[in-house]
């Protein structure tokens, strides 16, 4: 698995949240994708890159979308709990 070369960036809260949830499930980023795809949702590896890195913002439809698919809560991506 590759490791993280710069730090985490300020633009979301979930970015950390969704990479923990997508590997303790095995998942790779474009296994993501692709279910983003299915769901409605069209991101680009690049975008999710970003979005992990916390270096992009989030939109409510892919907070909504990633927490389903990662079987999660919307609070919990929020660190809500």
């Amino acid at each position: 698995m590759n490791t993280r070369k710069l730090a985490l960036g300020d633009r979301n809260i979930i970015g950390s949240r969704v990479t923990e949830a997508r590997t303790a499930q095995g998942m790779k980023q474009t296994e993501l994708l692709a279910k983003l795809q299915t769901a409605g949702v069209d991101m680009s590896i690049p975008a999710l890159s970003l979005l992990e890195g916390q270096k992009r913002p989030v939109t409510d439809i892919e907070l909504n979308a990633l927490a389903d698919i990662l079987h999660v809560s919307v609070d919990w991506l929020l660190r809500r709990e």
